[in-house]
């Protein structure tokens, strides 16, 4: 059975040429950094900090843009803007599940795909 993978390798493989140690550290860098923002975004989540939501979500951003995971770059992009402009929190918790669960997924299937 086929499931559709979270993730693209189209934008770091058009960026690698053909390099894949390039990939293999692309990857590292996503794995190594990814999961301890989302631990410290949890944290500012649940304390409310705006300020912290803001400059995270625009962080992760590009990370979750070259591994082309459009949905969750639009979550990331929620966030940041509702950060950003201090505005519902509630809102925010709600798109930081959905973020968490998808960000969790890849880093699962990066790991099994790349042995890592």
């Amino acid at each position: 059975m086929y499931v559709d993978m979270i993730y693209g390798l189209n934008k770091i493989k058009e960026m690698a040429e053909g390099d894949s140690d390039f990939i293999n550290s692309v990857i590292g860098v996503f794995l190594e950094e990814v999961p301890e923002d989302m631990k410290t975004l949890e944290a500012a989540v649940d304390s409310g900090d705006f300020e912290q939501i803001y400059q995270l979500s625009h962080k992760l951003k590009p990370n979750v843009d070259l591994l082309e995971m459009e949905s969750t770059r639009a979550l990331a992009l929620e966030m940041e803007t509702m950060g950003k402009n201090e505005e519902d929190l509630d809102g925010i918790r709600a798109r930081f599940g959905r973020l968490k669960q998808d960000i969790d997924q890849a880093v699962l299937e990066l790991r099994k795909d790349f042995d890592l």
